[in-house]
Parts: structure tokens; C-alpha cells; sequence
């Protein structure tokens, strides 16, 4: 294609302002340095909200695990939180009781543990973490090992075994690597090694590899770093050192040939997967590989999205990246069919775009609107410094990888230095002949030709037994137990002062509210515009409508073409997106703040002048029918599904499949989009929250140029009619039948409470102690103590016109299906009186709702939805000044009271979607199993009398 001279200089123009984006990354101070231990850690300050994280990385993953001992890393992440040699406990506890949030996960490569404290709970953070890394073992019991083998089955089980497409992951590494290579099993392992693995065993792991000098700690948030140093000195300075470990070589895969798989499982659709072996983290061309997936798959008009998904319509979605892990690296491509597409055309079509980038490098604007994107999501994720992927995250991620904390600028170099001619030349180095193929294909059962796991299984069994164990000394891994600080928890220092972040409210023109908060730390803006209609608005017949408009919303204005204003987003890093919930449909834009002004020029032009082009219209129609074909085989997805016509029943708009059916999608047309929009999408009904590095007085400036000519109307909202709720049944169960489920979804329901109910604050305290956190009576029974599952949980839901639902699920093991809803049923019970609230039980559920509340307001968009509860549910600006006392005014009288009005045992429905012939028996001997109703989805999602 020839360029004009005018357009090769805005090109040009454009690589420029990439290449000084870099200098624009924010640096992000810390101090590090490192104990005589070898523990290294690392300081980063900041005060903006009164909370603390504390993080740590230990170098240790399923690559460092050896055949037929595979899975201990993964166990040990469950096994931390059983108990140290000072706090013989579970350690949700503490935390929760703080107001905290914890967590911990375990990859290829390293198991990490973060806890988000309020800031005067830092002690008990690090002494929490020193506890378990210095003395986990004399508390490390053979029944908590047996117990904790058994959530990790129930794990395999949920989310292997009982997903759809949930045993791809293993099936490719089996296939890719060869069986002795550290990355050619899951890191959940092999069930039978963890079986057969003795406490020495495991304990012998524990000892090489959670030692200081294999761990990196971040402390992030408010903090004084003297104070901090003298606890972090306290606490893990006398822990010895471990053992050296030796740093493990890059290992290739090699594919020398191409290998295919097919597998049949039990899904909705097709879909295949292609993998090519690359490159590790941070090698040379890794960056350059990252940037031949953004071109390939990431927006609209990337090269698949275009082809595949637009085009041709074959494919429902499309993903391909860059997969690198510490000591190899692959490429990946998935993609599922459309209904009537086979793999076989797609893996043609991928081929096809493949070759052409092989041929003529990506464009100049292609590379661009990568590193844009980059650029932006590097910002974006220093927003908050906890949890997963948060700044404390990346600080002990970049320091473990490369030594150096604040790589952030660095890496972005990496990507900021691709040209089109590097993505070319990687497409043509790595994704050639020597690949791997698996189809997977819809079937009645899991049949996989061939399956790689076995081979690599027996290959391990006989590595195993030439393996010989290299013993610990226990000298240079156990602590003394002697030391005085450790006889009991620490106390927390004064409770930080906490102010909400004041916002201000203002009134367009036109209407709209605005509600603006300033947050300068970051220079990022995110804007939501909210209308008060949701899918509740959906006309009976054309069910889905509302989902159908958000979908194409933005494909394309009076001056715009979709790719239009998609390759101008892409263009600054900005993201635009809509949605719907039952009572609410968003518009989203987020942005750097130097882009902001032009973002909102397209952000406008979209909200005010869609057009709902035809074409879309029929490929978002094929999409989601084909998104209603994978559910009905997601076991937990229709569980989910039946509790809305089970509580409201299928004549209310609560009670209708939120997704559409094949029948009202198919009936949708343009021309309802188009008089549903003028209807519902109005100014003078619409709030804009803005969070960012913004003014209220820049911002109305802003917004009143973009929305001139936006008028209000007079006319009135068509309001939404809703039919009665039916007057509750008798217990019952209803069975949904799945053939061959591993696991069991059971979900124990009925009409809960309104969100402006005087009881509000008793009924989430009543849920906390019943099933709304870890350390609730639910999951603690069902898991911990009976290992039925690997998590149960409780919830309100709440809803605009009507009271919500109460939900209390999990998946089980399909033999103890019976018996635990025999828990379920007696945790009912004793919430309602036959097993009284403690008064600890009542402080720690309190605690947890209040304690923690600064955190529920790190980052932009956490204060945003804050926000949009109070517009949605038109609560007072002061509200949430009065929440925490209104939380520690509740008494155990009120939660009796709340447990006794709205949970009510003779007459829930309960949910049930296993297989049928291996549990009807056992729950027909259930007092509750007297009333069981076999029932299914039909052609339209209409729940109905199973055939």
C-alpha cells in the first residue's frame, strides 16, 4: 500500500511521542537491602491511605519440585496458612479480625503471600510472616497435612475436572516439554504424588527452599521505614539463612515437528489451541514476541479480531501472547469457534495472518498502539500496592527476576525499542512448523488422542525412583523457639485516622450530574457515566436487547468508524468500554491525563450518537448465542442461572436469563436499538463519576465542550413493570442432572432483604459469621473441618426494585453431596439460635467489615464504585461517614433477629447441578430430599420439568 508524504509525518509524529513516553513512567522510590540472613527487602512509602501491605516472594515453584514429589510448592502455599509453632491456628483469623486481606498463590517459578493491614497492624503482619517462614514446622501436624491434601483434590476437582476446558493446561505442558522438565507438570501436581509424599518428605522441601535467603519482603504503604527496619530486624533477623541454592539454567522447549492433539470434553463449542516454544522472561526477543500478540489479538482492529472474528465470523474470540516463565517460554493462540465452525478452518485462517505478518512487517501504527497500551497498563497497575499484581507485588517480582525493584522505566524500554521489522522477524523465528495443536471438541466425555500425560507419567515414575533425597541439615534452617517476642500476637498501635476522600458534586448544562474526585498521585483519569436502566428494561420479547446495545455501542458514530475509534483510543493507551447490570448501564473511559481532553472528544461522540451498525448487530447475535451454548455446560454458571426464576419466578424481570435466549436474540433488530437508546439514554438522567489527577472546575470545562448540543427532554421514561414475587415454597430441592460432573454446585437460596432496610447493617454482620468470609462458620465446616470442598460462601445480593437474593453455595465432592447439605442446612440452623454467636465470633465479623474499610478506597476505581453505590441506591453523601459506627452498633440480638427474618429453613430452594445417578439415592434419604423436582434449561433458557 503506497503512504502520502502527509501520512508517513504523522506516523513518524507518533513514533515520537512513544519514544518520549518513557521518560513519562512514574518512578517509584524505595530503599532496599538485605539481612546477614540473606533475606532481601525492600521499603516504598505511601501515605495516601492509611494501609499497609506487607509482601513475599520465595523463589520456590512447581519448576523446583522433582518427579514424583511434584505438587509440594502448591501445597505448601495451602499449608501456610494452617499455623506456625506460636499461632497453632488458622491464620485467616488474625488478619480478619485486623480488617485485613490476605492471600498467597504459587506459579512455575515462586509461591507468594501478601496481607493489606491497616497501617497500625503492620506488626502483626511481619510477625506473622516470620512466624511461619522461621517455626511452620513443629506445628505441622499429620492431620492438617491429610486435611489440606484434601482441599487441594477438591481444587483439582473444581477447577480442573468440573470446567469446561479445564484440563487444557495440563494437557499441553505433558505435550510440550518433555516429562522431565520442571515445566511439564501443573502446579497443582499429580494427585497420587501428594498421597504417597510423607511429612519427611515434605518437610525436607520446606527446609531448602522457605528460608530468608530464598525470599524477598516488600513493605508498601504508610508506614515509618525506621520503625519498619526495627521489626523487620526483630522478627526475621535470628532466623538462619538455609541452604544456597543454586540458580537454574534456561531450558527450552524444542518442537521439532508439528504434534496434534484431540480431545473431546464436555463443551458448548470448539476451540483450539496453537503453542510454539519461545523464549524465557526478559530474553532478548520476549518483548518483541509480547508486541506480535498485541498486533495479532488485542482490540478491535488487531489482525484476528478483524479477520476471524469480524470478517469471516468464525471464531467467538481470539487471544494470542507471549507466554514466558523464569526458564522457557512459549507462544500461544486460542481460539473458539463460532456455532458451525470447525478448528480446522480457524487454524487455516490463524496460519493465513500468521504468514502475512511473516511476510510484510506490522505497520508503524500497529507497533505504536501496542506500546501505548503498554504504557498505560504499567501506570495503571502502580494505582495500588496490594494484592496480586499490585505495586508491592511488582517490586519483590522485578527485584527476584532482575535485582532491581524499580524496573518499571526498564521494562518499558524493552517494549518502547520493537519496531515492525523486529515483530516480523520473531513471527518468523519462532512460529513455524515445530508447533503444537490440540482441537478440543464438544463430546459426552473426556477423551484425549493421544494423551501425553501418560507416557510422561510412567517416564516420571521411573525418574523417581533414581532420585535420591538430599537431606537438610536442620541446624541452618530451624529456628530456636526460645525467643520471648513470639509468646503471643502482637497488640496494634492507635488506629490510624481515616478521612474519605472528599468529592464534589456539580450540574451540566445538559443535566448530567457530576461527582469528581481529585487524586493527583498518578497522572490517570477514570470517568464512568451511569444510567439508572439495566437488563430489568428488557422488553419480554427481546430479551438480551440491552446486552446486544453495550456490546456494539461503540462500533461506530455519525463521523466514526468503529476501527475508527478504536485505532484512536489505541493511539493514546486509552480503553473505553459499556455494560450492563440488572438496574444500571456504564460507560467507562480511562486515560492518561495528557490524552484526557481528546479521549473525551471520542468518549462523547459514542455516548451521544451510536449507531448500531446492522452488520455488528448479526455478529454480536452469533456471539452471544454462541456464549449461551458454553453455558449450559458450566456446571457453576447454571446453578447461578436457576436462582433467579426459582426466587421470582420467569414472569418478573429478576427472574429471566440476564443473557437473552436463542428466540429474543434472534428477534432483536436494529431499528429496537436504536428507539430502546432515545428511550432509556438521556443527560438529565445520567451521572458521571470522575476519579483522577482532575479538577472539578478543568473537568466541567472539558465536559461542556464534548456535550454541547446534548439537550435535555421532557419526555418520560417508559418504567418497567414487575410481576410479584411468588409467595416462597417448602424446602425442596431441584436437580439439574450433568452426566459425569466431578464435582457437585450446590446453591441453598431465597429472598434476601432491600438495600435501604434499617437491617442493612445486622444482615451483613449475620452473613460474615455465617458464610460471607474465610473464616465463617460455612467454609470453615465444609472445608477446614470436613474438607467436602475447596471454599463455601454466602451472600446478599442486592437490587434496585426488588429485595435480592440469598445465596449460600459451593462445589463438593460428588460422594459427600448429601452430607453436605446436611452442613449447610445445620450452619442455617445454628445461625438462627441452635448454636448461639459468640461474642468473639461478633467482634471478629465486625471487626472485618470495619476495620479494613481505608482499603476499600486505594484506587480510582475502588472510590468510583463506592460512588456509584451511592447513585444507584440514592444513599446520602455522608453515608459512608456513618457506616463504621452503624457496624459496631449491631449486637448479637440484632444478628439473631436478622438470621431469624430473613434465612428460613422451611422453605429455601436448593440447587443442585450434579450427576444425577450418583446422588438422587443419597438425597432422597435427606428430610429435604422429600420434595426433590428433576428439572433442566429448555431451548430458551426456561427452567422447566427435566424430560
Amino acid at each position: 500500500m503506497h503512504r502520502t508524504r502527509c501520512l508517513a509525518w504523522f506516523v513518524l509524529l507518533l513514533a515520537a511521542t512513544v519514544a518520549n513516553a518513557a521518560s513519562q513512567i512514574p518512578e517509584v522510590k524505595f530503599e532496599k537491602y538485605v539481612l546477614p540472613n540473606g533475606l532481601q527487602v525492600i521499603l516504598h512509602e505511601n501515605h495516601a491511605t492509611p494501609i499497609v501491605t506487607v509482601n513475599l516472594w520465595y523463589h520456590v515453584g512447581a519448576k523446583n519440585e522433582r518427579p514424583g514429589r511434584t505438587g509440594f510448592a502448591h501445597l505448601f502455599e495451602h499449608m501456610m496458612f494452617q499455623g506456625s509453632q506460636h499461632h497453632d491456628s488458622d491464620y485467616f483469623g488474625p488478619f480478619q479480625q485486623a480488617g485485613g486481606k490476605l492471600n498467597g498463590s504459587t506459579s512455575q517459578d515462586r509461591t507468594n503471600y501478601w496481607e493489606t493491614v491497616p497501617a497500625n497492624h503492620l506488626e502483626l503482619a511481619l510477625w506473622m510472616e516470620s512466624d511461619r517462614m522461621g517455626y511452620l514446622l513443629p506445628s505441622m501436624s499429620q492431620k492438617k497435612l491429610d486435611n489440606q491434601r484434601d482441599v487441594v483434590r477438591n481444587e483439582r476437582r473444581q477447577s480442573y475436572e468440573n470446567r469446561p476446558y479445564g484440563l487444557v493446561e495440563e494437557v499441553l505442558l505433558a505435550a510440550m516439554f518433555p516429562p522431565e522438565h520442571p515445566y511439564s507438570w501443573p502446579t497443582i501436581g499429580s494427585m497420587n504424588d501428594l498421597g504417597r509424599a510423607s511429612r519427611d518428605d515434605i518437610a525436607a522441601f520446606f527446609r531448602r527452599y522457605y528460608t530468608p535467603s530464598n525470599a524477598s519482603l516488600c513493605i508498601a504503604g504508610d508506614f515509618d521505614p525506621a520503625v519498619a527496619k526495627k521489626l523487620v530486624e526483630k522478627y526475621f533477623g535470628p532466623l538462619p539463612g538455609g541452604p544456597k541454592l543454586e540458580k537454574m539454567k534456561a531450558q527450552p522447549a524444542e518442537l521439532q515437528e508439528e504434534k496434534r492433539i484431540v480431545m473431546t470434553d464436555r463443551v458448548g463449542l470448539p476451540r483450539v489451541y496453537m503453542v510454539w516454544p519461545t523464549v524465557a522472561d526478559f530474553a532478548e526477543d520476549e518483548a518483541a514476541l509480547s508486541i506480535l500478540g498485541e498486533v495479532l489479538s488485542t482490540g478491535k482492529t488487531s489482525r484476528f479480531e478483524q479477520t476471524l472474528v469480524r470478517k469471516k465470523q468464525m471464531a467467538q474470540s481470539v487471544g494470542a501472547g507471549q507466554e514466558s516463565q523464569e526458564i522457557a517460554g512459549y507462544f500461544a493462540i486460542e481460539a473458539t469457534a463460532q456455532p458451525g465452525h470447525k478448528p480446522a478452518e480457524i487454524e487455516a485462517a490463524i496460519l493465513d495472518e500468521i504468514g502475512r505478518i511473516q511476510k510484510t512487517p506490522p505497520t508503524a501504527e500497529e507497533v505504536a498502539r501496542a506500546q501505548n497500551r503498554i504504557e498505560t497498563a504499567i501506570i495503571h497497575s502502580m494505582e495500588s500496592h496490594s494484592g496480586f499484581g499490585g505495586l508491592a507485588d511488582q517490586l519483590n517480582q522485578y527485584n527476584v527476576t532482575k535485582g532491581e525493584p524499580d524496573y518499571f522505566s526498564k521494562n518499558f524500554d524493552r517494549y518502547q525499542k520493537v519496531t515492525p521489522e523486529d515483530v516480523q522477524r520473531v513471527a518468523r523465528k519462532y512460529l513455524g512448523a515445530g508447533r503444537l495443536v490440540l482441537e478440543v471438541l464438544p463430546g459426552k466425555e473426556v477423551t484425549i488422542t493421544p494423551d501425553p500425560r501418560i507416557p510422561a507419567e510412567k517416564t516420571r515414575e521411573k525418574l523417581a525412583k533414581q532420585v535420591k533425597s538430599t537431606k537438610v541439615s536442620t541446624k541452618e534452617t530451624d529456628a530456636k523457639a526460645e525467643d520471648p517476642s513470639r509468646v503471643s500476637l502482637p497488640k496494634a498501635g492507635a488506629a490510624p485516622k481515616f478521612a474519605l476522600p472528599p468529592f464534589h458534586r456539580a450540574k451540566l448544562s445538559n443535566g448530567m450530574s457530576l461527582i469528581v474526585v481529585e487524586r493527583h498521585e498518578l497522572p490517570i483519569a477514570a470517568l464512568n457515566v451511569m444510567f439508572p436502566v439495566g437488563k430489568t428494561a428488557d422488553p419480554a420479547a427481546k430479551l438480551g436487547l440491552v446486552d446486544l446495545m453495550t456490546a456494539i455501542w461503540d462500533e461506530g458514530t455519525k463521523t466514526r468508524t468503529g476501527e475508527q475509534i478504536a485505532d484512536e483510543l489505541g493511539g493514546m493507551g486509552a480503553t473505553m468500554s459499556f455494560d450492563a447490570s440488572w438496574d444500571t448501564t456504564s460507560a467507562r473511559l480511562f486515560s492518561l491525563k495528557r490524552h484526557l481532553p481528546k479521549a473525551l472528544d471520542i468518549f462523547a461522540d459514542v455516548l451521544r450518537h451510536p449507531l448500531f451498525p446492522e452488520k455488528d448487530l448479526e455478529r454480536e447475535k452469533g456471539m452471544m448465542l454462541g456464549q449461551l451454548m458454553m453455558i449450559r455446560n458450566e456446571p457453576t454458571a447454571l446453578a447461578h442461572l436457576a436462582v433467579g426464576p426459582t426466587i421470582y419466578g420467569a414472569a418478573n424481570p429478576y427472574g429471566r436469563c440476564p443473557f437473552g435466549t436463542p428466540a429474543t436474540l434472534k428477534a432483536t433488530e436494529q431499528a429496537d436499538l436504536a428507539s430502546f437508546f432515545k428511550a432509556h439514554y438521556r443527560s438529565e438522567q445520567a451521572t458521571l463519576i470522575a476519579v483522577g489527577d482532575v479538577t472539578t472546575e478543568e473537568l466541567t470545562q472539558e465536559l461542556e465542550r464534548v456535550f454541547a448540543g446534548w439537550k435535555p427532554t421532557d419526555a418520560e421514561t417508559p418504567k418497567v413493570e414487575f410481576a410479584a414475587i411468588p409467595e416462597a415454597k417448602p424446602t425442596r430441592i431441584l436437580l439439574i442432572d450433568k452426566p459425569g460432573a466431578a464435582q457437585s454446585v450446590i446453591s441453598v437460596a431465597q429472598i434476601g432483604a432491600e438495600r435501604r432496610s434499617p437491617d442493612y447493617y445486622a444482615i451483613n454482620v449475620m452473613n460474615a459469621i455465617f458464610g460471607g468470609q474465610f473464616m465463617s462458620r460455612l467454609n470453615l465446616n465444609l472445608r477446614e473441618d470436613k474438607g467436602f470442598t475447596y471454599g463455601a460462601r454466602s451472600s446478599f445480593d442486592w437490587r434496585v426494585y426488588e429485595p435480592g437474593t440469598f445465596v449460600a453455595s459451593s462445589s463438593v465432592k460428588t460422594d459427600d453431596t448429601a452430607a453436605a447439605l446436611v452442613e449447610f442446612l445445620a450452619e442455617i440452623d445454628g445461625i438462627r439460635g441452635a448454636k448461639a454467636v459468640t461474642p468473639e465470633e461478633l467482634k471478629s465479623a465486625k471487626d472485618f467489615l470495619t476495620q479494613g474499610f481505608p482499603s476499600d478506597f486505594e484506587t480510582a476505581s475502588q472510590i468510583a464504585q463506592r460512588l456509584e453505590t451511592l447513585v444507584v441506591y440514592n444513599l446520602p453523601d455522608n453515608y459512608y461517614n456513618t457506616m463504621i459506627p452503624k457496624f459496631n452498633a449491631v449486637t448479637n440480638i440484632d444478628v439473631l433477629a436478622a438470621a431469624e427474618k430473613y434465612l428460613h429453613p422451611d422453605s429455601l430452594s436448593i440447587i443442585i447441578v450434579a450427576d444425577r445417578g450418583k446422588v438422587e439415592k443419597s438425597l432422597a434419604k435427606l428430610p429435604s430430599g422429600k420434595i426433590i423436582e428433576f428439572v433442566q434449561f429448555d431451548e430458551n433458557f426456561k427452567l422447566v420439568p427435566a424430560k
